[in-house]
């Protein structure tokens, strides 16, 4: 008839009936006569395949159905340290932040609210994480720290340590929380000290490289008690070949570099093992001396190795004479034994002349061509 109104409502549909704008009542599916002669009904027709009732009125809907809401809504009232979790068809779809209100449809797909509480702990559980990062939503609702093997992790929640996290994968939910994770290498590094102006102990201006090897022990300590862990460490390597560098004087710089590696690292060890360092070995490189430094040096070697050579060059006359002293002895004491002398001298003369005229036959070389008195 002219004032009634006919309303149709889908197998996938619900209708919400509005007199004089305030709610009503829900319809089911089916088709329904309203009798409506001023015009102040109003029905709205909501697709329930898409579950969540995306009205602004959800809290009118709330108050106006009290214990029928049940029927035909499932509510979502997350509180404000929570979150909810909502599953569809028993996957997980949605995350809902602390204080959220939402209304989903029952009918086709099956809805269902977890919440969480916050209170507990900001850690996501493992089977979320996997689901969230499926969907793509993890880093817009977690803090993800990626923590690989050989470091360490370390997670402040408003400031405070809260968690030391082992190598792996961890989400932390970032709900009114201020989440900061840092990752700490605990492998070992090299840290190298160049060009470092120094005075020995006998006032000798060098130039000194260092080199050193350390590893993190204490990730805690090492971002919490100093602000900068290299730089502290590179300072008081600093200070430890300084220390040790003006203790020592050139020669026994020179004569002796492991001594002055054992004192720079004993120095260094004890200083920065309460920081969470610990020093593997450190090793002077190079020690560079000034131009004239180097001539100097060079001249007092010339001169201790000429003064070797002098030595030993008369070391071996006065054993050469000693040995020709020796022959001689033995020579005046065996008559044979100086015959032999006589025929090698003989051998050696004729050597070096091309013709010999000998008179008197052999025994007149023996004993007129050498004689020895």
């Amino acid at each position: 008839m002219f004032w009634t109104k006919r309303v149709v409502i889908g197998d996938g549909e619900r209708g919400l009936v509005y007199r004089n704008r305030r709610f009503e009542r829900v319809l089911d599916a089916g088709v329904y006569r309203m009798f409506d002669p001023l015009k102040r009904i109003e029905v709205r027709t909501c697709n329930i395949a898409a579950p969540e009732y995306a009205g602004h009125d959800v809290d009118a809907l709330v108050a106006r159905l009290g214990e029928r809401l049940r029927e035909t809504f499932v509510l979502a009232d997350i509180g404000a340290d929570e979150i909810g979790l909502v599953s569809k068809n028993g996957k997980l779809e949605d995350v809902l932040a602390p204080g959220s209100r939402r209304l989903y449809w029952r009918g086709l797909v099956k809805v269902d609210v977890e919440c969480v509480s916050l209170a507990d702990g900001l850690e996501v559980r493992a089977d979320v994480v996997r689901r969230l990062r499926q969907l793509g939503t993890l880093p817009k609702l977690a803090v993800v720290a990626d923590v690989p093997q050989e470091f360490t992790g370390l997670v402040f929640i408003d400031g405070k340590l809260a968690h030391v996290l082992a190598p792996g994968s961890t989400a932390f939910w970032n709900f009114r929380k201020n989440v900061v994770v840092d990752v700490v290498d605990l492998r070992a590094q090299s840290l190298e000290v160049s060009g470092q102006e120094l005075l020995t102990r006998d006032k000798v201006s060098l130039r000194v490289n260092l080199a050193a090897s350390l590893r993190v022990t204490d990730a805690v300590a090492v971002r919490t008690k100093v602000a900068k862990g290299s730089d502290f460490v590179y300072r008081e390597l600093q200070f430890g070949l300084r220390k040790a560098i003006a203790s020592k004087t050139l020669d026994e710089l020179l004569g002796d570099k492991a001594s002055l590696d054992a004192d720079i690292f004993g120095y260094v060890r004890g200083r920065v093992a309460e920081f969470g360092y610990e020093v593997l070995g450190v090793g002077v490189k190079d020690v560079i001396l000034p131009g004239e430094m180097k001539e100097i040096l060079n001249s007092v070697v010339q001169a201790e190795k000429a003064a070797q050579a002098n030595v030993i060059r008369r070391r071996e006359e006065a054993n050469a004479t000693r040995s020709l002293l020796n022959t001689a002895r033995l020579v005046e004491e065996s008559p044979v034994l100086m015959r032999l002398r006589e025929l090698e001298a003989l051998e050696k003369v004729t050597e070096k002349i091309d013709k010999i005229t000998v008179f008197g036959g052999l025994d007149g070389v023996l004993k007129q061509l050498v004689t020895i008195k």
